[in-house]
């Protein structure tokens, strides 16, 4: 089973790599330069072993090692063992103590890719972009980042006080958090003003029936008739390539879904929907943000090539590689990038995203044109896009129209916590309005 991209992937099995075929020559060459570069390798062990300041056991100089040729990599390839095998096992589960965040590095500092909803980090209303520098008094600086993690989770119901540096304001802050199991709610849903809003949170094992399921109460809870559906993958950072492939295909009818390239011309793999639009061709808009990653970026991409939905919000984090995770001995486990995924119009959302037909900020949000937020090509060693990514693309984030110039505190007045839903709500009942939901989105999508 294979992950796509998750912000701190789980656990999968991956399936062997082929080797890229040699001559015998050319083989016995790079075999005499491998025993070199190891011959190299061992004569540092060894002096370090012999020489160093103080003693130093085995296997943490092997782990170094390890770590230090998966640094080499990308930013998601890894190696865990020990507690980080047992926190990786309960984060595919999707059930852990803790605070609720996706986090990446940068530069040695905690920086928030995206707090989970309904956590404590969420509730406590901690942004994308935001760095963490301290937690109780202690300076979190210079750890790894599964060490910066480990810190972070905790029994339910222990406090921490985590310190916070967010752009755009002059002074960090405070903010104690108690810390809760995080049992992750794959998909919710609810009608409003007649629209049918699911709202998908990861994809995990049973995201694809939870989603076909929210399909089919919303029809029984509109008797039938909903004016459309919103599909929110805001903040969704990933998971399951199957959970994808079936969300995306329970609003398709036909044609490709995603396909996967790895290493070899010929390593292709593809996935196609089957007949039967559970949304039956009502119209439909998807919701992503910087949060947006991986499967997510898969549902939006595939909907929008096949001009089934109009995708709104922000450009999407741009994760567009494969995650394979074997186990390598008890308790061990290489995490390791294997592949990159492509939308069925051919493009890699590697470091790109996914660029939204109709930019709306959250204008809900009132640090949102201060708050510098991270994507996938913002971290150090990702991987390159196998096709060009066009600066303008990069560049380009928060460049809404002009018209959006409310601010957080008149909306709120209005009675409009969640700008870029409500605006959504809007936009599709105009759509329904139009007819022929999947004719509607055509016209109005390019």
């Amino acid at each position: 089973m294979k992950y796509l991209a998750r912000l701190a992937p789980p656990l999968a099995v991956v399936s062997a790599l082929t080797m890229i075929p040699m001559t015998t020559s050319t083989l016995a060459a790079s075999e005499a330069d491998t025993m070199k570069e190891l011959d190299t390798f061992m004569d540092v062990f060894n002096q370090v072993r012999a020489s160093y300041v103080d003693p130093v056991d085995d296997h943490t100089l092997i782990k170094g090692a390890i770590d230090g040729m998966l640094a080499a990599l990308d930013p998601h390839s890894s190696y865990v063992e020990g507690s980080d095998y047992t926190q990786l096992r309960t984060t595919t589960d999707g059930n852990y103590s803790g605070l609720g965040l996706s986090v990446t590095m940068e530069d040695g500092a905690v920086k928030v890719i995206t707090p989970t909803e309904d956590t404590p980090a969420d509730r406590a209303g901690i942004k994308a972009g935001d760095y963490i520098t301290h937690l109780d008094g202690q300076l979190l600086y210079g750890l790894d980042l599964d060490e910066a993690v480990d810190k972070m989770r905790g029994p339910a119901g222990s406090r921490t006080t985590v310190t916070i540096v967010r752009p755009g304001r002059d002074k960090p802050f405070d903010v104690t958090l108690v810390r809760a199991k995080v049992e992750l709610r794959p998909v919710k849903w609810e009608v409003k003003d007649g629209v049918g809003i699911v709202n998908i949170n990861t994809f995990s094992g049973n995201t694809g029936a939870a989603v076909e399921s929210a399909l089919t109460s919303i029809d029984k809870a509109t008797g039938g008739k909903p004016l459309g559906y919103i599909v929110d993958l805001r903040s969704n950072p990933g998971g399951l390539l199957n959970e994808a492939v079936r969300v995306s295909d329970a609003f398709l009818e036909r044609g490709e879904i995603v396909s996967e390239r790895g290493r070899e011309k010929r390593d292709v793999q593809s996935w196609s929907a089957k007949p039967g639009d559970m949304a039956h061709g009502l119209p439909v808009i998807v919701l992503v943000d910087v949060g947006s990653a991986s499967a997510a970026e898969i549902v939006a991409g595939a909907l929008q090539d096949h001009r089934r939905a109009i995708v709104m919000g922000e450009r999407s984090f741009g994760k567009g590689s494969v995650q394979g995770v074997s186990e390598i001995g008890q308790g061990k486990a290489l995490r390791l990038t294997i592949a990159r995924y492509y939308t069925p119009s051919g493009k890699s959302v590697q470091a790109g995203g996914i660029d939204p037909d109709i930019l709306v900020p959250q204008l809900s949000d009132p640090d949102y044109k201060d708050r510098k937020v991270v994507r996938e090509a913002d971290l150090r060693r990702h991987l390159v896009s196998q096709e060009t990514v066009k600066d303008e693309i990069l560049e380009k984030d928060n460049n809404p129209d002009p018209r959006f110039s409310a601010t957080a505190e008149e909306l709120k007045k209005k009675g409009v916590e969640d700008f870029q839903l409500d605006y959504a709500i809007k936009a599709l009942k105009r759509l329904s309005t139009m007819g022929g939901g999947n004719a509607a989105i055509a016209s109005r999508s390019r």
